[in-house]
């Protein structure tokens, strides 16, 4: 029995999330469940449509590649993000890893390795194209990690004294979401306790403009 990778588009380029589908609808252990046009989309609907891999651009309009990848994983923490993408450029790599997805892979890549990248994180592993392990190379310097917007806002929520259970109502995500960017975000700022992050907080002004005295 055939065991299906369930697999959204999300490109707001109708010619490409044609040739995509086309080439993904050859294989037998594909099943291609829709095709979106934008960030939110994928966004709104990732519940209903529960896919195993979102192959995702980063540049659309509106809700954008890196908010749809955090949103959709706050919603959805198993589901893989591969981002398709023109970009090859250190920035854009490491900004989408950092966001959460699972591989990258350039847009002019020969259609088999597609599928290498959808396997690859099926098993759970990173995959990076060619052109894109490349152009990471230069950028491999350990504790560089920047924080995404999402662990931005909640560090500010921490900073402010909130709870897990307290930051999760005013964001309206589950706690289990708030613990697994908290862990995060003490990961790439390598900082173990919660005044610790206070103390971040104050001295990179996170917590200008905001009203709050610590």
């Amino acid at each position: 029995m055939t065991t299906f990778t369930r697999i959204v588009i999300v490109d707001d380029h109708p010619m490409v999330t044609e040739g995509i589908q086309s080439i993904l609808e050859s294989y037998e252990d594909i099943e291609v469940l829709a095709c979106l046009s934008d960030g939110q989309e994928i966004i709104d609907r990732v519940q209903e449509l529960a896919p195993d891999v979102i192959l995702l651009d980063l540049n659309m309009p509106g809700v954008g590649g890196l908010s749809a990848t955090e949103m959709v994983l706050e919603k959805r923490p198993d589901t893989r993000i591969l981002i398709l993408s023109m970009h090859d450029s250190p920035e854009y790599i490491s900004s989408a890893l950092s966001h959460g997805a699972m591989g990258y892979v350039l847009k002019d890549v020969p259609t088999d390795e597609i599928k290498r990248a959808i396997d690859a994180v099926m098993e759970g592993q990173r995959y990076l194209c060619t052109g894109a392990k490349g152009s990471l190379a230069p950028m491999g310097q350990p504790g560089r990690e920047q924080l995404t917007n999402r662990e931005q806002t909640i560090l500010l929520q921490l900073a402010q004294g909130k709870s897990n259970k307290e930051v999760a109502i005013a964001l309206d995500i589950s706690v289990r979401t708030v613990e697994t960017h908290r862990k995060n975000i003490k990961r790439k700022l390598g900082i173990s306790s919660t005044a610790g992050l206070t103390r971040y907080a104050m001295e990179h002004g996170v917590l200008q403009g905001t009203g709050v005295s610590l």
